[in-house]
C-alpha cells in the first residue's frame, strides 16, 4: 500500500504581540485517495465511510456534503484550466477516532504523469468554517521540498488580524514530513509559526491500535489543546479581532508552488 501513518509533533509558536508557545504530538495518515477502499477492506479497525474506531469521510473533506474529493480537486483544477491525466491524490490528514475529528489543516498533494501538480491547503477554524487555500505548478517527483506565499484571506484564531500574509514550508512526505507556515503582518514582522512534522510509520491494524492505546484522547486533544491555550492568550492581553460569520466554504488559486 502507498498509504501510511507518521508520528507527528505540532508546534505553534506566538512571537507579537507577546510570546506563547505550546506543543502536542498526534497521529496523521497519509492516504492514497485510491486506496481507500482497500484500506476499509484489509485494515479491521478502520473504515471508510463507516464508522469504527478509525475512520475517513468524505464528508469531511472538499465538497463537505457526501461527494469524493476527486471531485471536488477535478473541478478546482479544471475551472483554472489546469490541465492532467490520471490524477492522484494523496491527502495528510487526521482521521476520525470513534466517529470524531478536527482537521485545523488537511493537505492535500496532487499528482500527474508523475508530476506534482498543484497542493491545496484545506483550513479549518472551531466554528467549523473552512476555506483552501491551492497552489499549482508542474515539479518533477524528485523535488521534494516547496516554498510558497499567499495573502491570508481566512479567519482562523479570532486573536490575528486579516491583514496578513502567509509563507509555506512543504518537505513531501517520504520517510518524514513537515509542514511549516509563518503568518506575517503588513509590516512584515513575524506574528506566528505553525508547523506539524514527523516519521513515517508502517500503517496496518497493530500499528493503529498502538498509537490509540499511547494516545487515546488523539483527536479531542486537537480542539482542547485550541480552547484551553485561547484562555492563556487572553490572560496574557491577546486583542481580540471580531468578525462576519462565514456562510459558504471557499477555495482560491494563489500561484504557484
Amino acid at each position: 500500500m502507498k498509504s501510511s501513518l507518521y508520528s507527528t509533533t505540532i508546534i505553534h509558536e506566538r512571537f507579537s504581540d507577546f510570546k506563547h508557545r505550546f506543543k502536542y504530538s498526534i497521529l496523521s495518515m497519509f492516504i492514497d485517495h485510491d486506496e481507500l477502499i482497500l484500506l476499509g477492506k484489509k485494515i479491521k479497525i478502520f473504515s471508510y465511510n463507516k464508522f469504527n474506531i478509525f475512520s475517513y469521510y468524505e464528508k469531511d473533506h472538499g465538497y463537505r456534503d457526501g461527494r469524493f474529493l476527486r471531485d471536488y480537486i477535478e473541478d478546482f483544477l479544471k475551472l483554472k484550466k489546469i490541465k492532467f491525466k490520471r490524477l492522484q491524490i494523496k491527502i495528510m490528514c487526521f482521521p476520525r477516532i470513534l466517529g470524531y475529528v478536527f482537521n485545523p489543516l488537511t493537505v492535500i498533494y496532487c499528482y500527474a504523469n508523475n508530476k506534482l501538480i498543484a497542493i491545496f491547503y484545506e483550513v479549518k477554524n472551531t466554528s467549523n468554517e473552512q476555506h483552501t487555500y491551492c497552489f499549482v505548478g508542474n515539479h518533477n517527483i524528485r523535488i521534494n521540498k516547496f516554498n510558497h506565499e499567499c495573502d491570508k484571506n481566512f479567519y482562523v484564531s479570532p486573536f490575528i488580524g486579516m491583514k496578513a500574509k502567509y509563507k509555506f514550508k512543504n518537505l513531501i512526505p517520504k520517510d518524514k514530513m513537515s509542514v511549516v507556515i509563518d503568518l506575517f503582518d503588513k509590516k512584515n514582522k513575524k506574528i506566528l509559526t505553525a508547523s506539524q512534522f514527523g516519521d513515517r510509520v508502517y500503517l496496518n491494524s497493530y500499528t493503529l491500535f498502538k498509537q490509540l492505546l499511547f494516545n487515546p484522547f488523539i483527536t479531542i486533544k486537537i480542539i482542547s489543546a485550541i480552547l484551553y491555550e485561547s484562555f492563556f492568550i487572553l490572560l496574557k492581553g491577546g486583542k481580540y479581532y471580531p468578525r462576519k460569520r462565514k456562510i459558504k466554504d471557499s477555495i482560491s488559486l494563489e500561484g504557484n508552488l
